[in-house]
C-alpha cells in the first residue's frame, strides 16, 4: 500500500520529536558503563558505516571536493565533536533531564552568535526571550548553588554550555557561508566518519583505563540506538520534513524533545523533577518561542 505524502510527513515529524527527545536518555544509559567519549565516537562511527552501506548500495559514494570537505569538517567539529561530544561527557556528571533543559537554550545561543556576526538585529522581542530564558536558568540553580561545590557537577554544567555554543557556532557558520546541502547523506557520511574517528582517538588517549567486559548490554544497546535512530533515522526525517515545512516550524519540535527527555528521565531513571524544575522549563521554552515566533510561521510551504 502506498503511503500518502501527508502521512509520510506526519511520520517524519513524529520521528524528529520522539527520537531526538529520547537521545538524552540514551546517552545517560550509554555512559553508565561506557566512557562518554567512547559512546560519542562509536555512535558517530556506526552512523557513518550505516550511511556508507547506504551510499554504496545506491552507487552514490564519491569524493565531495576539497572545499566542501573542509565545510563538512568544520560542521562536524562544531556540531558533532564539540556539541554532541561534550553533551555526552556532561551527562556522565549530571542528569539527563537537566542536560535536556539546559540544551533547550540553544536557540538563545544561536541568536546571540547571529547578532555578534551581524546576521540578525537585536530587538525588544529578542531581549524579552533572553530574559525569560535566563530566568529559567536562575530557577534551575536557585537554592542549589551548593551543588557547584561538587567538581563533577560544575564540570558537567560548564561542558554543557560549551556544547550549546558549539551547536550555535555550527548553525551560524552554515548561515554565514550560505551553504547549500544538496547531498545530505553524502555530506553526513563525511561528518559522522570524521567525528567518530576523532572522538575515538580522544577516548583512547584520555579515557581512564577501562575493562570492555564491564560494558553492559544495556549501555551497548543504547549506543547502537543513538547511532541508528538518534543520528541516521532522525537526520533523514529532519531532511524530509525540512523540504515540506519551514525551518521555524521544525525548530518548534525542540520544545517537544525537551518535554519527552524530562519525562523519560523521571520514568526510566527516577530522576527528580521538582515544581521549580517545571517552572524553569516553562520559562525557557516560553523565551525561545518568543524569540522564534513569526507571523505565518505555522503555514506549510
Amino acid at each position: 500500500m502506498k503511503i500518502s505524502a501527508d502521512i509520510r510527513l506526519i511520520l517524519a515529524v513524529l520521528t524528529i520529536a520522539i527520537v531526538w527527545g529520547t537521545t538524552f536518555l540514551g546517552i545517560k544509559i550509554g555512559v553508565e558503563t561506557i566512557p562518554p567519549w567512547f559512546v560519542a565516537g562509536l555512535r558517530q562511527l556506526l552512523a557513518a558505516i550505516i550511511l556508507l552501506l547506504f551510499l554504496l548500495a545506491r552507487g552514490q559514494l564519491k569524493w565531495i571536493g576539497r572545499r566542501n570537505f573542509m565545510v563538512q569538517i568544520t560542521l562536524s567539529s562544531l556540531m558533532l565533536i564539540v556539541a554532541n561530544g561534550l553533551t555526552t561527557v556532561a551527562e556522565a556528571h549530571i542528569s539527563s533531564s537537566l542536560a535536556s533543559l539546559v540544551s533547550s537554550m540553544s536557540p538563545i545561543a544561536v541568536l546571540l552568535c547571529s547578532v555578534l556576526f551581524g546576521l540578525e538585529k537585536f530587538s525588544f522581542r529578542s531581549l524579552t526571550g533572553i530574559l525569560f530564558g535566563f530566568s529559567g536558568v536562575l530557577f534551575i540553580f536557585w537554592n542549589g548553588m551548593s551543588d557547584f561545590a561538587n567538581p563533577d557537577y560544575l564540570f558537567g554544567i560548564i561542558l554543557l554550555f560549551l556544547a550549546i555554543f558549539g551547536w550555535a557556532g555550527g548553525t551560524v557558520y552554515t548561515k554565514k557561508i550560505q551553504f547549500r546541502n544538496d547531498s545530505l547523506f553524502l555530506n553526513l557520511f563525511y561528518q559522522f566518519a570524521f567525528a567518530g574517528i576523532v572522538q575515538l582517538i580522544i577516548a583512547f588517549l584520555f579515557s581512564e583505563a577501562t575493562d570492555y567486559r564491564l560494558w553492559s548490554a544495556r549501555s551497548i544497546a543504547a549506543t547502537v540506538y543513538l547511532a541508528c535512530f538518534g543520528s541516521v533515522a532522525a537526520y533523514f526525517a529532519f531532511n524530509y520534513a525540512l523540504k515540506r515545512l519551514r525551518p521555524t516550524q521544525i525548530s518548534m519540535l525542540s520544545y517537544v524533545n525537551t518535554g519527552i527527555a524530562i519525562f523519560l528521565g523521571w520514568l526510566v531513571l527516577n530522576e527528580e523533577i521538582t515544581v521549580k524544575f517545571i517552572i524553569a522549563a516553562i520559562l525557557i521554552i516560553t523565551g525561545v518561542i518568543i524569540m522564534n515566533y513569526r507571523p505565518g510561521m505555522l503555514k506549510r510551504k
